[in-house]
């Protein structure tokens, strides 16, 4: 069942589940989103992981058949895992936040009489703070992702609108061997690939919590790129998919056509002053919350502000937390109670909607260290022209 030689890597994390489970007096947690399944096996399969506080697991699998293990029990509904279990819990944690309620009424029924808890928090916490292997992991997306970006001005040819531009980047990012999946915590948000936005289409607002929005291609999935050309004097800002392992950077770069407007580059400077700040002042034991307010202090001394996170509609975070998913924990907000830990992994995105010209900044993933930030996208950052052929 567990992938080769993942034994160990899955038994440190159902350790850090189990141990949790314990602090929270519960017996027990039944995961069955993607994501969770995936942190808790190493696979993507239909059916459920079951986690006592003892550490024991037990993989309930519904498809794909021919996968085996002492701990794999073939179901073909969800009453049949109470019929396998050699105890029942006295309490169980279901993803409570996610599963679909007419879900969360079956696994009751299932349990019988055992107090439910909610374990998606449990999961969120676990999951948040990175092992090596994980870090490895992201480590190697980072340097996919930069490599591909380092293509991007090679690809562009004048005239090109964004949906153009953006299709030739996604085939330079499947080429150098990404997967295409976007996972996205937090509830309706959806996003294709990634993000390109150019021109005015930046400063349109989207229904989604993300730094940028854009208008998009159709009401189904208002985010993005829109079909505007890419003209002289706009930017271009690409925040495209990083996932080539299971684990997803997430690094924003923004190139420019023919002359750059001077509060845009003031912009884009400063957001990158902002980086080299965060990640020499914070580290493991730092509240995340200070991160956005020394970023906001940043920005007020040098009158951005009315551009910072957005313009027609702001966003309310510098940065957050990626792995399995984007959007993941630590959340970099004012109201934050997160503390950085050693193994955290986190986007800093500090952003500038510059109206007419387009959108600025820089996007980096960082792993948490005891003393410092740990940069793992390591592309160019200044603004790049992209030169017409």
């Amino acid at each position: 069942m567990i992938p080769h030689g993942l034994s160990n890597e899955m038994a440190l994390r159902t350790q850090r589940i189990a141990d949790q489970l314990k602090s929270q007096g519960t017996d027990a947690i039944l995961v069955s989103e993607n994501a969770n399944l995936y942190y808790t096996s190493g696979r993507v399969f239909c059916g459920f992981t079951y986690i006592t506080a003892d550490g024991d697991v037990t993989y309930f699998v519904r498809r794909p058949v021919g996968l085996t293990g002492d701990n794999v029990r073939y179901i073909r509904k969800p009453e049949q895992i109470a019929e396998l279990l050699p105890q029942m819990p006295q309490s169980i944690a279901l993803e409570l936040d996610s599963a679909p309620f007419s879900t969360v009424e079956r696994l009751r029924k299932v349990f019988g009489d055992a107090r439910v808890a909610n374990g998606s928090d449990i999961l969120r916490r676990c999951r948040a703070v990175k092992t090596p292997y994980e870090i490895a992991r992201l480590t190697e997306s980072g340097v996919h992702h930069a490599m591909a970006y380092s293509r991007i001005p090679r690809i562009y040819r004048g005239g090109m609108t964004d949906v153009e531009l953006q299709v030739e980047i996604e085939r330079v990012l499947r080429n150098e061997g990404c997967l295409g999946q976007f996972r996205i915590a937090g509830g309706s948000m959806e996003l294709f690939m990634g993000n390109l936005l150019t021109g005015e289409n930046a400063d349109a607002p989207s229904p989604y919590d993300f730094a940028m929005g854009g208008a998009g291609l159709d009401l189904s999935l208002p985010v993005g790129c829109n079909g505007s050309a890419i003209n002289p004097g706009q930017t271009v800002m690409v925040d495209m998919c990083g996932n080539f392992t299971g684990y997803m950077t997430d690094m924003t770069r923004v190139y420019y056509v023919g002359r750059l407007d001077p509060t845009a580059a003031k912009a884009h400077q400063l957001s990158i002053d902002i980086h080299h700040r965060l990640a020499q002042e914070f580290h493991a034991g730092c509240e995340a919350k200070r991160m956005w307010e020394v970023a906001m202090e940043i920005v007020a001394e040098a009158g951005m502000d009315d551009y910072f996170m957005g313009h027609a509609q702001k966003a309310g975070f510098v940065g957050h937390g990626v792995g399995i998913e984007v959007n993941e924990l630590p959340v970099l907000a004012p109201r934050s109670r997160d503390v950085l830990e050693d193994g955290n992994v986190i986007a800093i995105e500090p952003k500038f909607v510059i109206p007419h010209v387009g959108a600025v900044g820089i996007e980096n993933t960082y792993v948490v260290r005891p003393d410092r930030l740990e940069c793992i996208t390591n592309a160019p950052e200044p603004l790049t022209e992209l030169l017409y052929y």
